[in-house]
């Protein structure tokens, strides 16, 4: 398995996306930017939150052959027992992260966990379930997560790993896992089809497509629900 990854931050701001990529596994995190002035009973910041679960995600992928859905459990569980004594974890608005992860033996295995894509040649791999919430307001949007009429991240409940979208591939011969700031270039810009993605991927490199979607984003008109620039980050894979 070979690697070339890119991520860029939102203009201004600390990137609060996260990417690991070991011999034949990979991730990326994308964690969710606290809105205004909620209080989400924790002391820690967003870039904290994916640093420390990306760590812990990162050593059981190196330790261990366990179902990737068992590790993120892990993992999740890990990062809770981190910060258990000093944040309210019960907090419905405590600090959060996608999760999509690749791994590659006999098979291709994948995991994704809310908006952060897996692409193949085939197609990609979406976990759209935040794109059909009956409401988007704030109060909406915390209650409706980690719940079964809503949707799944990871933040304070291990069992969440287990709502992910999950399977394994054959066959495989490249693949990107994107942040939904880079999957903006097909999902918001319409700039490609996930095919085509791969092959700018492929001939010009991750950082060629998030220069494209800063392009976009400052020619756009701003977007009816969601930030106008967001983190983005990119990990194309061959095999």
């Amino acid at each position: 398995m070979q690697a070339t990854c890119a991520t860029l931050a939102t203009p201004g701001r600390a990137n609060e996306d996260y990417f690991a990529v070991g011999p034949n596994w990979a991730f990326v995190l994308d964690g969710a930017t606290a809105p205004s002035g909620v209080d989400s009973g924790c002391a820690h910041d967003v870039p904290w939150l994916v640093h420390r679960l990306g760590a812990e995600l990162a050593a059981r992928l190196v330790a261990s052959g366990k179902p990737l859905a068992d590790l993120l459990a892990e993992a999740v569980e890990s990062t809770c027992a981190a910060h258990a004594d000093t944040c309210d974890l019960w907090n419905p608005s405590s600090p959060s992260s996608t999760v999509s992860i690749l791994r590659a033996g006999d098979e291709v295995e994948y995991l994704v966990l809310a908006d952060s894509p897996i692409v193949f040649d085939h197609g990609a791999i979406v976990d759209d379930r935040l794109d059909h919430l009956p409401s988007y307001t704030q109060e909406a949007v915390r209650d409706l997560r980690n719940h079964p009429d809503g949707f799944w991240v990871a933040s304070t409940k291990p069992e969440a790993a287990y709502e992910a979208l999950q399977g394994s591939l054959n066959d495989v011969s490249r693949a990107a896992l994107l942040s939904d700031g880079a999957s903006r270039y097909v999902e918001m810009f319409a700039l490609s089809d996930w095919p085509n993605l791969l092959d700018l991927l492929e001939r010009e490199g991750p950082t060629e497509l998030l220069t494209r979607v800063r392009k976009a984003e400052s020619t756009a008109p701003k977007p009816a629900r969601g930030k106008p620039h967001d983190d983005a980050t990119a990990v194309f894979l061959t095999f």
